[in-house]
């Protein structure tokens, strides 16, 4: 077999194996969705976001949406039950049979315990084989978020992002593209970002201790090429429960 069907085999076999789930959480400006694209591509799983199955099912009007309009309706917050009730419905689709990613679930310790539990009781409704959840979490350190973040521009026209700092236009503020004057949105002001931050990291940590405390913690430096980082995530949720 030559260079390239061996290539080619060897990309069908990754897209049909059993990869199991993936828990992918960091801060922003981490570049958590640009690596969930890779690997949703590199496997061909789905990607479950918390906040798309909430804004679907409330679109949808089903059982589990309407509770949900009537509890945002009252300006409360969804509670743990209902996006675990929804999670839970999720999963047992077809898509999820090989394996999933989870994006911005879980984002507590309980809603972690309930996923393992989950995971453990619903095995053969939901996975083809068991799996014990890869976790991956991109690590960036504060100031170079605080850069990624603040000096984050965008063209109000065609939509192009720049960052003053690591991919700054050719002429000050304006857009490469259509001439533009460049934006900065609301939530990219430094004391906006550092609440975000802030709040990340008092959630974050105690689900880093859950997951370390069961040897499926697998710490990426963020700081580093969108190349390298997928690299290193892909190996990580390749290799599983080896590494």
């Amino acid at each position: 077999m030559g260079t390239q069907e061996t290539e080619v085999a060897e990309a069908r076999n990754t897209r049909e194996a059993i990869i199991g789930p993936v828990i992918l959480f960091g801060p922003p400006g981490a570049g958590k969705g640009t690596q969930a694209k890779f690997i949703v591509d590199h496997f061909a799983i789905p990607q479950i976001s918390t906040g798309d199955l909430l804004r679907e099912n409330v679109a949808k009007g089903t059982e589990l949406g309407v509770k949900a309009r009537q509890i945002m309706n009252r300006g409360d917050l969804v509670p743990d039950e209902l996006v675990c009730d929804m999670v839970a419905v999720r999963l047992t689709a077809e898509d999820c049979r090989r394996g999933f990613i989870l994006d911005g679930f879980p984002r507590t310790v309980a809603q972690a315990k309930w996923l393992d539990t989950y995971l453990e009781s619903k095995v053969f409704d939901i996975l083809k084989e068991h799996r014990a959840p890869v976790v991956v979490s991109i690590v960036v350190g504060y100031n170079i978020l605080l850069q990624r973040l603040t000096g984050r521009r965008s063209c109000p026209t065609c939509g192009r992002i720049y960052n003053v700092h690591f991919q700054p236009p050719q002429k000050p503020d304006t857009c490469d593209v259509d001439g533009a004057q460049l934006v900065t949105r609301k939530d990219d002001c430094e004391v906006v970002i550092s609440e975000r931050l802030k709040a990340y990291e008092q959630q974050t940590l105690p689900l880093a201790a859950y997951y370390g405390a069961q040897g499926r913690l697998r710490e990426i430096d963020g700081d580093r090429s969108v190349e390298v980082v997928a690299a290193e995530a892909l190996r990580a949720i390749e290799h599983g429960d080896h590494l």
